[in-house]
């Protein structure tokens, strides 16, 4: 094998491997929720909070809590922590009902992906 073809050689498989790892955290994804998907609380939370799987872009973060109305209940803009990890956005008080939880949001890699889910504010007692 000449040097050359060794070092085509080196370069497609350098290639092949970083290309994989790429893809392999190309995107976030969320790693848990508070409150989580499908979950019935008692006590209404005061945020919401999503922790994703690869840092994310503060600038492109958006999270939305929204009611049977279709009102987007956060107070104040979602804030993304130091670490590009966490999105919480706080919420006014909530009453008895079902709500949706909506995300997008830009991976440090600048892959955009979003998503959302339900959860439920439980009547007292």
């Amino acid at each position: 094998m000449t040097t050359s073809s060794m070092c085509i050689s080196a370069a497609a498989l350098l290639a092949i491997v970083t290309g994989y790892s790429i893809a392999a955290s190309a995107h976030s994804f969320p790693d848990k929720e508070t409150p989580s998907a499908g979950q019935k609380v008692a006590t209404p939370p005061a945020e919401v909070v999503i922790d994703f799987d690869a840092p994310i872009e503060k600038l492109f973060a958006k999270l939305e809590v929204t009611g049977a109305d279709g009102q987007n209940l956060a107070v104040g803009a979602p804030q993304v922590s130091d670490d590009g990890i966490r999105l919480s956005v706080k919420v006014g008080t909530l009453k008895p009902g079902d709500y949706l939880v909506k995300w997008a949001v830009v991976c440090i890699d600048t892959h955009h992906t979003n998503g959302s889910y339900t959860f439920t504010v439980a009547n007292g007692s």
